[in-house]
């Protein structure tokens, strides 16, 4: 993750292999709920069945301008069942790459804010590549570290601001520079290190944290706070 650091943070073989993991969220009893709540329940998923990892949002749009988001009520008077956390492996950099290549393949991904959390070496800059590649890019990916914000354009013409906030600790220099505007405007935000940016970051659609482990495999939680970031976690997970 940092601009001195190794090129490459994953010392993993290459053989695919598919990524595991699980959801976990809190149980609330949906009696004498408003149909306009949401309804979470316990449940667990083993990441690695498509079938369970698709979106659980038929229909109707929840947002007019977004349609890639819905609020149908499902049988019985119900709002579905959502995902709202989620962890899985990364046992190497190629589950990396297809982690990043599911999210890529997502239309919820256009103007979504997700933050990327983790230390140093963890593999925050590594996945950002990967993703960027996922979504068209070429040429070199280099970490802002000490520009801030590197800003990219999809060959769809999707703008894309990958922000490194390692070094950042001036917050008059965020007001300065207009990134503020960069937030409440189109375009996809991904941001190392938010926790130093946090007093004028909006919060994110989805937060990813990634671990390393002893095995040199990687433990990725993902937070999804948003509508549009239940749809992400689910397509990252499928």
């Amino acid at each position: 993750d940092h601009a001195h650091g190794p090129r490459h943070q994953f010392g993993w073989p290459c053989a695919a292999r598919a990524m595991g993991g699980h959801v976990i969220h809190i149980a609330v009893e949906p009696l004498g709920q408003p149909l306009h709540q949401t309804v979470f329940r316990a449940r667990q998923i083993d990441t690695c069945h498509a079938d369970l990892g698709e979106s659980q949002f038929p229909g109707p749009r929840l947002y007019p301008d977004d349609d890639v988001l819905s609020n149908e009520l499902i049988a019985g008077g119900h709002l579905p069942i959502v995902e709202t956390h989620a962890t899985c492996r990364w046992r190497d950099e190629n589950d990396t790459a297809v982690f990043a290549r599911n999210l890529a393949a997502c239309p919820a991904l256009r103007d979504a804010f997700i933050e990327l959390q983790g230390e140093l070496g963890a593999g925050k800059t590594t996945f950002v590549r990967h993703l960027l590649r996922a979504l068209g890019i070429t040429g070199r990916v280099k970490s802002p570290t000490y520009a801030v914000v590197e800003p990219h354009e999809a060959p769809d013409g999707l703008a894309i601001f990958h922000f490194d906030c390692y070094r950042f600790n001036d917050p008059q220099e965020w007001d300065d520079a207009g990134f503020r505007d960069i937030f409440i405007g189109p375009g996809l935000k991904l941001v190392e290190w938010p926790d130093n940016a946090r007093s004028r970051l909006p919060p994110c659609d989805i937060a990813i944290h990634i671990e390393t482990m002893i095995d040199d495999t990687r433990t990725v939680t993902l937070h999804a706070n948003t509508p549009r970031g239940i749809v992400l976690l689910a397509a990252a997970t499928s």
